[in-house]
Formats: structure tokens, C-alpha cells, sequence
């Protein structure tokens, strides 16, 4: 396999700076482990954002998402990482991390964060 879990976030520039328009990036693929019963957890993951003057390049944040795959984490804690490493990355106007947990013991987990 070629492609490996990475939590470097590349960046590229906003090719439009001086407008504000909206970014969402979203996967239904983000997998993580409960750091109580060392169960897998999965997640919807919707990145939202207003950009300033970078972007994400979307396969880093995807190699990014993926490197929590093996990590023992609650859900508040994926939730506001993942926004506290894409704004130290993006710098961005805006941004909400929004994950939507799968169904655990007959209780559905929605988790949002936002900067500012």
C-alpha cells in the first residue's frame, strides 16, 4: 500500500482570497476506538469553512482523518482536535467540525465545534 496515515496537513493557496465563500468537506468513513472498550467507533465527519488565504488539500486531510484509525479517543476529544489542527493549518475566517457518531447502545452522538 502506498498511501499511509498522516497527521501532516497540507495546504495550498486560495486561489479566490478576497471573497468569502464556503467549503464543506465530508466522509462517512472515519473510523476511531473507544478508548474505554478499545471498540471501533464510526463517524460522519463535515468539515465547514470559510477559507482566508489557504485550503486543504483534500488527500492529506483524507490520509489526516485517517490517522485515527488505531487511536483510542471520546468523541469530544476527535471533534475539537480535528478543528484545533485544521485551524493552526488553514488560519481560517470561519470553521465548524461537526461529527455525527453511529448509533452505540441505542444513542446517537452529534459533536460540533466551531472557530471562532
Amino acid at each position: 500500500m502506498s498511501s499511509r496515515p498522516s497527521k501532516d496537513l497540507i495546504t495550498v493557496p486560495n486561489p479566490e482570497p478576497g471573497r468569502d465563500y464556503e467549503i464543506v468537506c465530508e466522509t462517512d468513513e472515519f473510523t476511531c476506538l473507544c478508548p474505554v472498550t478499545g471498540q471501533p467507533d464510526f463517524a460522519t465527519v463535515r468539515v465547514t469553512y470559510v477559507p482566508d488565504r489557504l485550503l486543504v488539500e483534500l488527500k492529506s486531510l483524507k490520509m489526516y482523518l485517517w490517522s485515527f484509525r488505531d487511536e483510542g479517543a471520546f468523541h469530544e476529544a476527535v471533534t475539537n482536535s480535528v478543528l484545533d489542527d485544521l485551524v493552526a493549518a488553514l488560519s481560517p475566517r470561519r470553521m465548524t467540525v461537526e461529527t455525527v457518531w453511529k448509533v452505540r447502545g441505542g444513542i446517537l452522538t452529534t459533536v460540533t465545534a466551531a472557530h471562532p
